[in-house]
């Protein structure tokens, strides 16, 4: 007995010294990042920021998710305009995963992370960076860099946000496609999942892929405009309209750039497609500049944890029903009234250009063959040792197995929970000088000083979460 239980304590010692050494890593094995957050979420939704910085569990670098907390701190720090905490943050979180696409440096690692993982759950596996998630990283150090009025470093970011995007779209198809293969060598049909697993529809709704953010290619496009750079401003307009094709301001600005580059076919093109918006006021003249809204709304919400019971093949190839914890996300999404615009008695409203709800879900979504494997893969694992302790020491053994198996069986319910549901725009063309500029959103009614260039552009960044309504303003 006493042998009995050292090899216990031997085993869960194991779990310990893979999972990183850290109270952090062995608590994510019983406890949901989800859960762990929710102070957090409830701070950032009050608008008290620093609360929320505090609160964020701390991490070593050794530790499976230090990368995304750097994220939510960075992110957060943003919100309360601590630009240069922000942008170190966000520089550690890329520095990382540029080492992480190092994969000759990673490969020892990882197998030590994937033996953890078969052993206790998804949680010891370090964290991949979903792509969206990635472009939004840059977009957000863009935004740190215009604060510092570094237009040349706002630029490299857009850069790599747009290089994020173009290397999924050329990766996408074949990693999906070797996910399913996976799926189906351990002889489960994804096909059945649907049957049990909460659909996610609704909130994915016509979202193509987890990874294209139409706000990105947006950002990139105004700061290259900014730059002097219009055959860059226009190119990535049109990728944002390709993947937002109802949002009028965005069918504004490809008209707008397709005229003064003289891209005739796309004129054509453009007049028999949108030609309600093409004849539509606010025209620009030479004594005018834009001001542009960037609305952000809410707080992304967190994946839940799904339980469900597969018919999973052992090794010795007989089939049983196990239960499983996987990540989900609810079948809903949350309604936002749009920023309404006042000036000199005309009323403009902001629209939709990213739900970043829809790409969670449909990353998600993508990501469950690969999911699914890992869990069917540490199932089995679990079964094994369970049948050891079994046979090496009867009921007492076999108790213990079962519930060190119950306990750890957790849903990685990890994501970058600090960032906004969905993110709406506007334009507006006004003529040189100061304008006061009344805005209602939410029941919030603000008054908005914004200066005017010549032929220039003025942004304006603003954050509604709640009650909390806040907003910057650049000149670019």
């Amino acid at each position: 007995m006493k042998t009995l239980f050292t090899k216990m304590n031997a085993l869960l010692l194991t779990i310990l010294i893979l999972s990183g050494c850290s109270a952090n890593s062995f608590n994510d094995l019983f406890s949901s990042y989800s859960q762990q957050m929710r102070g957090v979420k409830q701070a950032q939704n009050q608008g008290n920021f620093q609360q929320a910085i505090s609160l964020i569990p701390k991490r070593s670098s050794h530790d499976g998710s230090y990368n995304l907390g750097l994220l939510e701190k960075a992110r957060l720090e943003y919100l309360a305009k601590n630009n240069n905490q922000s942008r170190k943050g966000f520089a550690h979180a890329y520095e990382l995963i540029e080492q992480s696409q190092q994969q000759a440096k990673i490969e020892l690692s990882r197998g030590l992370e994937n033996v953890a993982a078969i052993v206790s759950n998804d949680n010891a596996v370090r964290y991949d960076i979903p792509l969206y998630e990635q472009s939004m990283l840059h977009s957000y150090q863009a935004l740190n860099y215009i604060t510092q009025q570094d237009l040349s470093g706002a630029l490299v970011e857009v850069r790599r946000a747009n290089q994020v995007q173009e290397k999924a779209l050329k990766a996408n198809s074949d990693s999906i496609n070797k996910s399913l293969a996976n799926a189906n060598n351990e002889k489960f049909s994804i096909d059945n999942l649907p049957q049990q697993y909460p659909s996610m529809n609704r909130t994915i709704g016509d979202v193509k892929n987890g990874f294209q953010n139409a706000y990105t290619f947006y950002l990139s496009a105004l700061l290259y405009e900014s730059a002097g750079q219009p055959n860059d401003a226009y190119i990535d307009f049109k990728k944002a309209l390709e993947i937002y094709p109802d949002n009028h301001y965005l069918q504004q600005d490809v008209w707008r750039l397709a005229k003064a580059l003289q891209m005739t076919d796309d004129l054509a093109l453009l007049k028999s497609t949108f030609p309600r918006t093409i004849t539509k006021k606010n025209k620009h003249n030479n004594n005018q500049g834009k001001v542009i809204f960037i609305v952000e709304n809410g707080i992304v919400e967190a994946k839940q944890e799904t339980s469900l019971s597969l018919p999973i093949y052992t090794s010795h190839n007989d089939v049983r029903l196990y239960n499983v914890a996987l990540p989900s996300y609810s079948n809903q999404l949350t309604v936002y009234s749009p920023l309404t615009l006042t000036y000199q008695g005309k009323h403009y409203q902001t629209e939709e250009i990213v739900r970043l709800q829809s790409l969670a879900a449909k990353q998600l979504q993508d990501k469950l063959p690969v999911i699914i494997t890992r869990q069917i893969t540490r199932l089995i694992a679990k079964e094994e040792i369970r049948q050891t302790l079994a046979r090496k020491g009867g009921d007492i053994g076999n108790i213990f197995a079962n519930i060190y198996n119950i306990v750890t069986e957790k849903a990685d319910t990890r994501s970058w929970s600090t960032l906004p549901d969905s993110i709406q725009i506007l334009t507006l063309n006004l003529s040189a000088g100061h304008h006061m500029l009344n805005i209602d959103i939410n029941g919030v009614n603000k008054q908005i000083e914004v200066s005017i260039n010549k032929n220039r552009q003025t942004l304006v960044t603003l954050n509604s979460i709640g009650a909390y309504v806040d907003y910057s303003v650049f000149n670019l």
